[in-house]
């Protein structure tokens, strides 16, 4: 069995109060399905709002109290309940966060890497070499978080998620911030860590990062998962993306002659019925507007459309 992760249906609600203790449910996630097989990158795209990290907090379990979970997330072809999510986080599941004070700015360096292994003279020992792998001085161990360049800092939180026997590491917008240069050494240790054995599942803003390294896309949109597409069908004019919304993604790019739409993702608390992406397609019908579409397997990916079968043959786009 090649697939690590499978993810299906899953919603997030968080429950609030107003003035005068008004309760509210807030649903900012539903029908979210994605799969990561093993020694595979998978990319997940998406605007803000989109639901990337909150995917992420939920198969690590680190969601807050007031969120309510439904769906199955199976990991190794078992649920991944939240006892072993506890158990797994920071062992098997690392995670690489989007933030860089997730460092303690009271403890040094080497010390914070060598914290998830449990004998110091190894720890020592697995924070020397990883050092090595990843081109970070030995007195970089001594340092402070303050005192490291933002190239360090995300080397820094990627060796301290894959010291140990990692398995799927989860990388929180680990690129933004960062110079050419700097990227191009993330990037690179994402690839080696691929080749090593690991899956990785990449979010990300960045879409030209994802097409370097990711060996599939997911586009996340208004809390759903609107499409999974292979890396070599974003090309050329994007004929081979079968949503509207990712081929809109895909041609608004510079490269691709800067094709933007109007409108923006609704917000959880719009009430938009059926696809949320209808508002702003010129494609939509009624259909569209009163139900949502099944996530439905699409040659070598999957969508979630009602027409995309006929949007693909007759080769409708957005430059009308």
């Amino acid at each position: 069995m090649n697939k690590l992760l499978d993810v299906k249906n899953l919603s997030i609600h968080f429950t609030q109060y107003t003035k005068g203790l008004h309760k509210r449910i807030l649903p900012v996630i539903h029908h979210l399905d994605l799969d990561i097989n093993r020694q595979e990158i998978m990319a997940v795209l998406g605007s803000s709002g989109s639901g990337k990290s909150l995917l992420a907090h939920a198969i690590l379990g680190i969601l807050p109290e007031n969120s309510t979970v439904n769906g199955t997330i199976a990991y190794k072809g078992e649920q991944l309940t939240e006892e072993k999510k506890l158990l797994l986080r920071g062992k098997e599941i690392r995670f690489i966060p989007q933030s860089v004070t997730y460092l303690d700015p009271l403890m040094k360096i080497g010390k914070q890497v060598q914290l998830s292994i449990s004998d110091k003279k190894e720890a020592q020992r697995l924070q020397e070499d990883i050092f090595s792998q990843y081109l970070l001085q030995p007195e970089v161990a001594e340092l402070y978080p303050f005192e490291l360049s933002g190239g360090m800092t995300r080397r820094v939180l990627i060796a301290s998620a894959v010291i140990g026997d990692s398995t799927l590491i989860i990388a929180d917008e680990p690129t933004p911030g960062l110079d050419k240069e700097a990227l191009t050494e993330v990037l690179q240790c994402f690839t080696d860590l691929r080749e090593k054995g690991k899956s990785i599942l990449m979010i990300t803003h960045d879409i030209e990062a994802a097409m370097d390294i990711a060996d599939r896309i997911a586009i996340f949109y208004a809390g759903i998962t609107i499409e999974i597409a292979n890396k070599a069908d974003f090309h050329g004019d994007g004929k081979q993306l079968r949503h509207p919304y990712t081929k809109a993604l895909w041609r608004a790019l510079p490269e691709n002659g800067f094709h933007p739409i109007q409108g923006n993702q609704p917000s959880p608390l719009d009430g938009t019925t059926g696809c949320p992406f209808h508002p702003r397609c010129p494609f939509a019908k009624d259909l569209c507007r009163e139900q949502l579409p099944e996530f439905q397997t699409a040659g070598n990916g999957k969508v979630r459309c009602h027409y995309y079968e006929e949007l693909q043959e007759n080769n409708n786009d957005f430059k009308n």
